[in-house]
């Protein structure tokens, strides 16, 4: 008798044990969107801004798991993957694909032209070819631009300004991060503030995570003062990497967001990329509410942010004009 009732037991728990996951999946009503990265989910560099995107979602009153349904696929931190990541999200005929920054917009759009595609921190969507203008996208593709190769020049200035002996500045630079006509155009348009300042300017560039040591080691050799790196999804993910070889190189260094600044960075100047991925949340609102992307403009950001870390600047025995600490948005001592 012990036997059976343990049997009929474990059969009722078995039968039990469907209904219980049944009655934890989302209604089947609910909203079904992909969510494309380029690092791996869990890392620091995706955490952060996926963190406030769901907060953007929330003040829209999707809750996941509830009424939202989110399709998650990385490329694992390899650019060459994102092409068949973007691919099945768009099998599993999600209602929008939200893609975090401009490589993983490019795929997405590669592999659909009828799925829209959310960009959370596109860096030139009209001259990459992303959408047709600012006000009126025409596509599938909408969001929010960070404006990252227009504000390289003012960084070189600022960096110039904090800096002012400075002379040899080494420029870090991803080629791959844009299209070849922004790209031609960032390039251009940095080495003609360079020579407006009098800084002699040497690109030295990354094509994947394998070429940061040997670009160091070229920076060193060619006795740089200091460094700018430029705006690329590929070096934003590995900024640990980079900020760990301009420790050891004694670099004073100018970064396009904050996040550099924020491990040991010294100073950086560009708008907030959690709040981009906050705002991206209205643009999946107005879209499963049945607005087409093409008709929805792209926006710009309006707040730049410039942060000093103070700690860094002790470190290395800078004295930062008074001049330049007082127009600085945040000061981290």
């Amino acid at each position: 008798m012990s036997t059976r009732r343990a049997f009929l037991s474990a059969l009722a728990g078995g039968l039990a044990l469907p209904r219980a996951r049944a009655e934890a999946q989302p209604p089947a009503n609910a909203s079904r969107i992909g969510y494309l990265a380029v690092s791996p989910l869990k890392s620091p560099e995706t955490r952060s801004i996926l963190d406030a995107f769901r907060q953007g979602l929330r003040e829209y009153k999707y809750v996941e798991g509830q009424n939202l349904v989110i399709e998650y696929r990385s490329a694992e931190g390899k650019l060459e993957m994102l092409p068949g990541a973007a691919a099945e999200l768009v099998r599993l005929n999600v209602a929008l694909i939200v893609a975090p920054s401009t490589p993983t917009v490019r795929a997405a759009r590669e592999a659909t032209s009828t799925t829209p595609i959310v960009a959370v921190a596109m860096g030139n969507p009209v001259g990459d070819g992303l959408v047709q203008s600012l006000a009126r996208p025409g596509g599938n593709v909408t969001g929010l631009t960070f404006l990252g190769p227009e504000l390289v020049p003012k960084r070189l200035a600022l960096l110039k300004e904090a800096l002012p002996k400075a002379s040899r500045v080494a420029a870090l630079w991803h080629p791959g991060s844009f299209s070849e006509r922004t790209s031609r155009e960032m390039v251009k348009e940095t080495e003609s503030a360079a020579r407006r300042l009098g800084i002699q300017l040497r690109l030295v560039e990354v094509r994947s995570p394998d070429d940061f040591d040997r670009a160091f080691s070229t920076i060193a050799a060619e006795r740089a003062d200091s460094l700018f790196v430029f705006p690329s999804t590929l070096l934003f993910n590995h900024r640990r990497r980079i900020i760990d070889l301009v420790t050891r190189q004694r670099l004073p260094s100018m970064y396009p967001v904050r996040e550099f600044v924020d491990i040991g960075g010294l100073m950086s100047y560009g708008t907030s990329i959690p709040d981009l991925s906050r705002r991206a949340a209205g643009y999946v609102d107005r879209i499963l509410k049945g607005a087409k992307p093409g008709d929805l403009p792209v926006e710009q950001p309006s707040k730049f942010e410039f942060v000093m870390n103070l700690k860094t600047a002790g470190v290395l025995g800078l004295v930062i004009p008074p001049k330049v600490l007082g127009r600085a948005d945040e000061v981290i001592r």
